[in-house]
């Protein structure tokens, strides 16, 4: 009777699991057959020319430069907290580092806009400094300036977590020998910062690499066009499917390259195996050392609050209760809901599913390494980043258009799309809850014959409603404000509040975007708060 239960338990996560990576083989391999069906060699190789060559240049020109400046200064201020452990305001500030990271793209670009544009509120600031009129920021320098505001902040967190994990014996030894700034960082700090480099630059190139809203928001013209920008011009407005199939492939082929050469180069950042035999002590601060950090902290706060504070300011300043008002806009913010909310709600069991087939594999595992199968259930959730958004969007606007209304499938890609891009945040916010369950519960599951929907009702729900509640406001953050998916289905009839935005800002209708965008920016951010609180709150 126990063995038939634990087999019954098992079957039921390993079909589970199965479904799952079913799922998202259908979604990614439809794009792909969607592409390579497109046309014949030859119709590709045709479509192969200069302009692909220089689109893909100028994604890793741009990728690099924005890398550079978004690594380096975030080097300087998280030396500059760690060196201040404790001032009016650091955790707020943390706490405002983080807002990036839940800010929907097209926010921060009309943010950035309306603080560092032509018209906006640092242009005479910024003209009297250059000596000139400021032309704005759209082209190379809006691109490399907004990726700096949604990456310099999440560099700085991780580096002030590899400063964290420096012992607390070195900071002593350091404090008794004198050591002074310049020895500190090139002996304790460096050290934990180079392991944390190359991971850290490799997922901000990613980052850049395959950033799509920004690029078209910002990019101004041919001259600053991404593949991602390129494929979605050659779908939309060019209908030209040969060329839209190369850009794809050598998107593909880049995420591909960079993410094995992230997964190569990167290194997981640890602290070493020591003992601390006192409590951590920090190293005196001179007035100069003091004022500098103080300076770059003052600098980094005012750099990523800045924008955020003009889309407020912006926001507030269009006519918001005529915009509330139409039919338009209460459409748009019903669909997005609706949208996000059921790509969450299929990205959460797909990412459980997914979790748990991982686990009772490894249970039954006898091997001290894990088999093929399990190997891509743990990473499974992670690989379809190679893959962006607007590629699986173009594989598929491709196979479709041969036989219905492309349009007229946004709402499923839309959802399909963003579950499956929301699974990997998804099972980072699961996998640790349920593997704890898990080690608690389940031989006890096994011995009283408790498996299926009873087990989960019973044992894995309590413990894991916060944890799923956590994936499932995150997933629908992360859904709410993309527009890479929507851009290339979207039309009149079905519009996301993202899309919008979007229209008013090609419309020039720059205050009915912001008063939007403001909209925008305080459901995700509410949601994302939603997230967090779910998941740092103890069961």
């Amino acid at each position: 009777m126990t063995a038939a239960s634990s087999a019954r338990s098992r079957d039921w996560r390993a079909i589970a699991g199965a479904a799952a990576l079913a799922a998202v083989a259908f979604l990614v391999g439809g794009a792909f057959f969607g592409l390579l069906h497109e046309g014949a060699p030859s119709d590709l190789a045709a479509a192969f020319d200069d302009y692909m060559l220089r689109v893909a240049r100028f994604t890793l020109w741009q990728a690099g430069l924005s890398t550079l400046l978004s690594i380096l200064p975030a080097i300087a201020v998280a030396r500059a907290l760690s060196r201040h452990p404790s001032f009016p305001g650091r955790a707020w500030l943390l706490r405002l580092f983080a807002v990036p990271l839940g800010l929907p793209a097209i926010v921060a670009a009309l943010g950035l806009l309306a603080f560092y544009g032509r018209a906006g509120f640092a242009a005479d600031v910024i003209d009297a400094a250059g000596g000139g009129t400021w032309p704005g920021i759209y082209g190379l320098t809006g691109i490399l300036v907004a990726h700096a505001f949604f990456n310099l902040p999440l560099a700085t967190r991780l580096f002030l977590e590899a400063l964290d994990t420096v012992p607390a014996d070195h900071w002593r030894l350091a404090s008794q020998l004198g050591m002074r700034p310049a020895a500190t960082f090139r002996l304790v700090e460096w050290p934990v910062l180079r392991a944390a480099l190359p991971g850290t630059a490799g997922l901000v190139f990613m980052l850049c690499v395959t950033s799509f809203t920004l690029v078209l928001t910002l990019g101004g013209g041919p001259g600053a066009t991404t593949l991602e920008v390129a494929i979605y011009q050659a779908l939309r407005f060019d209908f030209d499917p040969p060329r839209a199939v190369v850009l794809t492939l050598l998107q593909v082929a880049l995420t591909a390259a960079v993410v094995v050469a992230l997964s190569r180069f990167g290194m997981a950042v640890t602290g070493e195996a020591a003992i601390a035999v006192s409590r951590r002590r920090y190293l005196g601060v001179g007035r100069a050392e003091a004022f500098a950090n103080g300076l770059i902290i003052l600098l980094a706060a005012v750099f990523v609050l800045a924008p955020m504070a003009a889309t407020v300011v912006s926001g507030l300043a269009a006519d918001l209760g005529r915009l509330a008002g139409e039919a338009s806009v209460r459409r748009a913010v019903a669909t997005s809901l609706v949208l996000s909310g059921l790509s969450a709600f299929v990205a959460v069991p797909l990412s459980l599913s997914l979790v748990a087939a991982r686990r009772g594999i490894q249970l039954r595992r006898r091997a001290v390494r894990p088999g093929p199968y399990e190997r891509l259930l743990d990473a499974g959730p992670s690989l379809v980043l190679v893959v962006p958004p607007i590629v699986i969007g173009a594989g598929w606007f491709l196979l479709l258009r041969r036989g219905i209304d492309v349009f007229a499938a946004a709402p499923v890609m839309v959802v399909a799309v963003n579950a499956v891009m929301a699974m990997p945040f998804a099972v980072r916010a699961i996998r640790p809850a349920y593997d704890a369950a898990s080690e608690r519960h389940e031989r006890l599951c096994a011995g009283l014959g408790i498996h299926g929907w009873n087990r989960f009702r019973l044992v894995d729900w309590p413990v894991l409603r916060r944890p799923l509640a956590t994936g499932l406001a995150f997933a629908m953050a992360l859904s709410l404000g993309d527009l890479g998916v929507i851009a290339l289905f979207g039309s009149d009839a079905v519009q996301t509040l993202p899309y919008l935005v979007y229209q008013r800002m090609g419309s020039y209708r720059t205050a009915d975007a912001a008063g939007l965008a403001l909209l925008l920016g305080a459901l995700c951010l509410s949601l994302m708060l939603a997230a967090d609180r779910l998941g740092r709150t103890p069961e």
